[in-house]
């Protein structure tokens, strides 16, 4: 659990703790496309809005394109995801420490080993204390009470997040997979049929 994770903000005028670190799981009535089955991992979220990549969008651009130096520390699969529809030409990077709680200069944690690494950093610096990285093409954000709006109108399921979720070799398969996790109701939502028109 994060420092943040525990703490109470007031958030929308009311107190409500913070959701740094956990997931936003796109509910089947949520038809925004650029969501659409979509898991978000929250990296901040305080009083002025919320800010998560989507950890499910592989795309099809090799790390070792864009970022040369640091593909060797990218997961399989090790090619860019999209992040969001927000400044989709700016990177944010997603590191796992290979011991929770160590200190590393450019490291912010986001939950447990989870935290966002600075990309000008040296990553032959890093190679003994990251586990593993994958690098997000933007962003999802909202503005103050957007996030808490559109939680309390059924679009997400806020979960929470396991360490490997945002490293998973399979991401097309993240969106079921958390939610069979759950179990009972939850997990029956994840055999849910992309356009109801089919079933």
């Amino acid at each position: 659990m994060s420092d943040t994770q525990g703490e109470e903000q007031a958030i929308s005028g009311r107190a409500m703790e913070s959701m740094t670190g956990r997931l936003l799981v796109a509910t089947p009535t949520l038809k925004d496309p650029n969501f659409d089955r979509t898991v978000v991992l929250l990296v901040a979220h305080e009083p002025g809005g919320a800010l998560g990549v989507v950890l499910n969008r592989a795309t099809e651009m090799p790390v070792v394109d864009v970022l040369g130096d640091w593909s060797y520390l990218a997961r399989h699969p090790a090619v860019l995801f999209e992040g969001g529809p927000v400044q989709p030409d700016s990177a944010i990077c997603l590191a796992r420490m290979r011991t929770p709680g160590q200190r590393l200069r450019g490291f912010h944690q986001v939950s447990g080993a989870v935290g966002t690494i600075d990309l000008s950093a040296d990553p032959e610096r890093m190679r003994e204390s990251i586990g593993g990285i994958r690098v997000f093409a933007g962003y999802s954000g909202w503005g103050t009470g957007q996030l808490e709006q559109e939680i309390e109108d059924g679009s997400w399921f806020v979960l929470d997040a396991l360490p490997g979720d945002a490293f998973v070799d399979r991401p097309d398969d993240l969106w079921p997979m958390v939610l069979r996790r759950q179990g009972g109701m939850l997990a029956a939502v994840a055999h849910f049929p992309p356009d109801v028109a089919l079933n």
